[in-house]
């Protein structure tokens, strides 16, 4: 399943499923590239976890930098949120949602420092010996 990820979206689908949910600019120049291409590379970065500034645009038309800035706009603004929110919406309504294949990832779950110090006190066999007597 994991393997199916899209590692690349068709204009077709970009403007009809994620577009609408991403949140665009309404000041200043616009960009010089689309959203298309922009999601796309964001779709690259993410896939194969280069690092931002390894990433490699099509003749230069792009600064890494600018598509970083980009996904993380996207991100801290809830796009991404109601992208989420919107496709497991429309894959509820076309009965081609599968919960028995979900997985929770507690990676990113944060751990108490109180909690994490209890665990690794007496890792050390010198402080291990000293508590002991």
């Amino acid at each position: 399943m994991y393997n199916n990820l899209p590692k690349k979206v068709s204009q077709k689908d970009f403007h009809r499923y994620i577009e609408p949910h991403l949140s665009k600019g309404t000041r200043g120049p616009q960009p010089k590239i689309s959203y298309y291409k922009m999601f796309n590379y964001i779709l690259y970065v993410l896939h194969t976890g280069v690092r931002w500034k390894q990433l490699k645009t099509y003749k230069n038309e792009l600064h890494w930098s600018k598509v970083y800035t980009r996904h993380n706009q996207w991100s801290k603004d809830g796009s991404y949120q109601k992208l989420f929110e919107a496709s497991v919406i429309n894959l509820s309504e076309t009965d081609q949602l599968d919960v028995s294949i979900v997985h929770g990832d507690g990676s990113n779950t944060v751990v108490k420092k109180g909690d994490q110090a209890q665990d690794t006190q007496a890792t050390s066999t010198r402080k291990a010996k000293k508590s002991l007597r």
